[in-house]
């Protein structure tokens, strides 16, 4: 079946974070899983610091390193990969983890998939609810002390976690016009991208 302007409305959900940190997506079917990386970067939001991975069943898909291969399981590319081909194996749902470090491990559920709509730009977001962890925080256990600490002005770590972070930090507020400008950047660059396909295509025929 031709993946051509289908798409694919993913819920991702950060993994053992209560209550639950998620967003909803729609995401063309011939993305590559590094494009649904930059997806997920776009709407948690991270900033993209560190690596990633995903796993479907015991397949792993990142940027294939010939060190870390070595010392792990092999290492498909998340570059080649579309997730349409995920689909047509009968994938309903696979995890994705971001920085090896904190850990964010996430799950991803493929909804539905259905017709592109010619008057909308994809990728897109959709909804969601409550606020990323910050980069660096320490996984679960230091945002659940983070949030605890810059929540109680008495708390002994308050001050010095509100100076490394910068600025106030409310759990539950989603910075939605961000992500919107971040995912319209990625719009476009697959609009530019289909663009250039599509003229280089005119020019051989």
């Amino acid at each position: 079946m031709s993946h051509v302007d289908r798409i694919a409305c993913l819920k991702i959900e950060l993994d053992d974070c209560q209550p639950t940190i998620w967003r909803r997506v729609e995401v063309p079917l011939t993305s590559s899983l590094k494009a649904l990386h930059d997806v997920i970067q776009a709407v948690m939001p991270f900033q993209d610091y560190h690596l990633f991975e995903f796993r479907a069943g015991e397949q792993r898909f990142a940027i294939p390193d010939p060190e870390w291969d070595s010392l792990r399981d092999r290492t498909y590319s998340a570059k080649t990969l579309r997730l349409g081909a995920l689909i047509d194996r009968g994938v309903t749902e696979f995890s994705y983890t971001y920085d090896f470090g904190d850990d964010w491990r996430h799950t991803i559920t493929i909804e539905t998939t259905t017709a592109a709509d010619p008057a909308r730009d994809y990728p897109r977001y959709l909804d969601g609810a409550r606020r990323a962890p910050p980069e660096d925080v320490g996984g679960i256990p230091g945002f659940e002390l983070f949030l605890e600490a810059i929540a109680d002005p008495s708390h002994e770590e308050h001050d010095e976690l509100m100076r490394w972070y910068g600025a106030p930090f409310d759990p539950a507020l989603i910075d939605e016009d961000a992500i919107h400008t971040r995912i319209a950047k990625l719009a476009r660059r697959r609009a530019i991208g289909k663009a250039a396909f599509a003229k280089s295509r005119g020019q051989i025929s």
